[in-house]
């Protein structure tokens, strides 16, 4: 006489079947959270399942690479490209949806400094995401802490930026997501970011203009309110960029 199936057991066959990226997707959208190209999602990716979702990724680029007509199986420059730009994706370029904010040790403003600071220009990497073309270019903060503030050390305005940076983005909201992520961080008086950068998506197609960039700001606090710190902290800046 068979034996019964468990509701455990049918459930661990029926999801068995299941992607990865189906599984994670319900778990974001139970919990009615947002996954957006410039969104975290590290939170509902379970121990493991990355380097199963790398598999699955791998596989649906080398389905890619047959529809633009490429021969993966005699062109030993593409054998891999597959798996190599599905790597690239989850574990660098892409890193800051896949994996959590690098730690960040934080300390108490003992010296009560109320001064302004300015940390730059920072190197930054993206990739916009309309055409995935790459996006360099450099960010410049200002901080105005208060004696309440939180510090960090220097090397980790480079990691938090590079965190966020590391996502599909257009310049706009990455700006401001910076902001609000150093907002939360530190709790200053005033907060300023300013960014610069190349899109490739205008050198390599469409137009090819080779020469634009944009800058944009974020301005928060004290930085917003006081015309002459801004002003103080752009014309630093700018003397610096120049």
């Amino acid at each position: 006489m068979p034996i019964a199936s468990t509701p455990s057991a049918e459930a661990a066959q029926q999801d068995e079947g299941v992607p990865v990226s189906v599984k994670i997707r319900e778990r974001i959208k139970a919990a009615q959270r947002r996954f957006h190209a410039n969104d975290n999602i590290a939170e509902f990716i379970e121990p493991g399942e990355l380097e199963t979702l790398l598999d699955e990724v791998a596989g649906k680029l080398g389905g890619v690479l047959e529809s633009l007509v490429i021969d993966t199986d005699s062109d030993h420059n593409t054998q891999d490209t597959a798996r190599r730009v599905a790597k690239m994706y989850l574990h660098e370029i892409f890193k800051g949806r896949y994996h959590a904010a690098p730690a960040v040790t934080e300390f108490p403003n003992v010296e009560r400094l109320n001064e302004l600071m300015i940390v730059g220009p920072i190197t930054v990497r993206s990739a916009c995401s309309h055409h995935l073309c790459p996006i360099m270019g450099k960010v410049w903060i200002g901080i105005m802490p208060n004696e309440h503030s939180n510090l960090i050390g220097l090397s980790k305005y480079a990691r938090l930026i590079d965190w966020i940076m590391s996502r599909p983005q257009i310049q706009e909201e990455a700006v401001t997501q910076v902001a609000e992520l150093l907002q939360s961080r530190m709790n200053p008086d005033g907060l300023a970011v300013v960014m610069e950068a190349d899109h490739f998506c205008m050198h390599w197609r469409g137009v090819k203009d080779m020469d634009s960039k944009m800058i944009n700001s974020v301005m928060r606090g004290s930085f917003l309110k006081d015309a002459n710190l801004r002003r103080e902290f752009l014309s630093l800046v700018n003397n610096r960029k120049g």
